[in-house]
């Protein structure tokens, strides 16, 4: 689901009201000085990130004055930090009404991949002021930050009738902003870049909103496979995700939907036990995190998404970033591509500072499962999820439920069934179950869209598996072998 990065709101602007000027925090009266505030902007990039307030008096303590014309205050806050070298891509400055009095915040996130320049100075925060870099922390700062960045690049020979614009226009009414504006609001995103006169696509603007991004970049795609047992064996079902990032992180969701299993399904009780193989949102994090943070220069290779019979692998281009390491990766933000970052966080599909690791692990201990493992590949970076195994959580599933022999799928061995059709089939073969409809099967698997269950169903008629009886909302499935004669199917019916 698509929503706006939530604004600072009153409460937090309030709180930071109440610090004192700080590594993390500092304010100006106005934006009339502009080269003391991208000062304030590179040295915070520089450093641990932070907020900058603009309508705040005071030497130490600050207090709320308010800013005569919001709109423009965040133009020129915005052009402060394009000015610096490279151009600094933060949140949109938010506004926020203190006691009547309209204050604009603007939040530069920790974790900057580059070392930003300011009047040819490069800076960093030391307690509440600009210190120029010394050699050596300069140095420390090269080592851990790299200086090349293949997402603000120019996208070769790709113009701006490469982008779709029916995408950009979307992306600039989600955040509120004029569609004859959408072209600014690219090139403050870092994806358009200026060669001469002309507007260009970035390698950053061709992932997000291209027509066809794998001409430009090659090996963009997610791999999604899933496998039936515990290693790469025989393909129980493969898709190649390609297009814009975005689209990909949702046809992502939409296979793992459709293929992980669910405890429900090997039982077939209708016990409120459908519970997934690992938390949905867990998952989701996984993806989003790889698809956010991946080394796209790394070209001709891309994501992996392999679900196994016991876990789940998500293997990604390009070893862990900047000072990120396996021993740190809870605690520590670092972005290898802020431009991506910040517009899949404007459309909502992650925190702009909290990456999904502590999410993901605290979601796993929520449901009883292993902590995600963590690991570096030679050139690349691999998570994954352990399940409490299939078999045992149909198990908790059936522990009130009357013994009765283990039920199997051999006859249809020879057919290619999905996990619901799976669940349809081992329902209908347990004891006392003659029939199943449409919103049983979806009580099932309440996350899979109905049209998908309809089709699930139909396509097990289309395999001479089940016969449909009944008519419209009336409808129902059996067994093909224990079909009702066509007089008795009226009385039957039951939606």
């Amino acid at each position: 689901m698509i929503r706006v990065t939530p604004e600072l709101s009153a409460d937090d602007l309030s709180a930071l009201l109440d610090d004192r000027r700080n590594e993390r925090l500092d304010w100006f009266r106005d934006t009339t000085g502009g080269s003391h505030i991208g000062d304030t902007l590179a040295a915070m990039a520089n450093a641990q990130g932070g907020h900058l307030l603009i309508g705040v008096v005071g030497a130490e303590t600050p207090q709320a004055l308010g800013v005569d014309d919001p709109q423009a205050t965040i133009e020129a806050l915005l052009n402060a930090a394009l000015a610096l070298t490279p151009p600094l891509i933060t949140p949109l400055p938010t506004p926020a009404d203190i006691a009547g009095k309209t204050i604009i915040a603007v939040e530069v996130p920790a974790g900057m991949p580059y070392i930003y320049l300011s009047d040819g100075r490069y800076l960093t925060r030391t307690g509440a002021e600009n210190i120029v870099l010394k050699p050596t922390e300069l140095h420390r700062l090269i080592l851990q930050r790299g200086e090349i960045s293949f997402e603000t690049e120019i996208a070769p020979r790709a113009t701006l009738d490469d982008l779709d614009w029916d995408k950009v226009n979307d992306y600039a009414r989600l955040l509120r902003i004029a569609e004859n504006d959408a072209e600014n609001l690219l090139y403050k995103r870092g994806c358009l870049a200026k060669q001469g006169d002309e507007f260009r696509p970035t390698n950053a603007g061709i992932l997000l909103f291209g027509k066809d991004p794998a001409p430009h970049i090659r090996g963009t795609e997610i791999t999604a496979v899933r496998f039936a047992g515990e290693k790469m064996g025989d393909t129980f079902s493969r898709q190649d995700i390609n297009g814009t990032l975005p689209d990909q992180i949702r046809r992502a969701e939409t296979f793992l939907l459709d293929h992980m299993r669910k405890g429900v399904a090997l039982k077939g009780t209708m016990a409120r036990s459908e519970q997934p193989e690992y938390p949905m949102e867990a998952a989701r994090e996984v993806v989003v995190n790889a698809v956010a943070h991946r080394d796209y220069s790394i070209q001709g290779d891309g994501i992996r998404l392999f679900l196994f019979k016991d876990r789940m692998e998500v293997n990604s281009p390009g070893r862990l970033p900047g000072p990120v390491t396996l021993a740190n990766i809870k605690d520590e933000r670092f972005s290898r591509n802020p431009a991506i970052v910040q517009v899949l966080s404007d459309m909502g599909f992650i925190e702009r500072l909290g990456y999904g690791v502590d999410r993901m692990i605290d979601l796993m201990a929520e449901n009883d499962l292993r902590e995600p493992e963590f690991s570096e590949t030679d050139s690349g970076f691999r998570v994954k999820l352990y399940n409490a195994s299939f078999d045992a959580l149909a198990d908790d599933a059936a522990d009130d439920q009357p013994e009765e022999e283990p039920i199997t799928l051999d006859e249809y061995a020879h057919v290619l069934l999905n996990p619901r059709q799976e669940a349809a089939l081992i329902y209908l073969k347990r004891r006392g179950n003659t029939r199943i409809t449409n919103s049983q099967l979806q009580g099932m698997f309440p996350d899979v869209h109905a049209e998908t269950i309809r089709r699930d169903l139909a396509d097990l008629v289309t395999k001479d598996i089940l016969h449909k009886l009944g008519q419209k909302r009336g409808s129902f499935y059996v067994l093909k072998a224990s079909a009702p004669a066509d007089d008795d199917t009226d009385s039957a019916a039951e939606s």
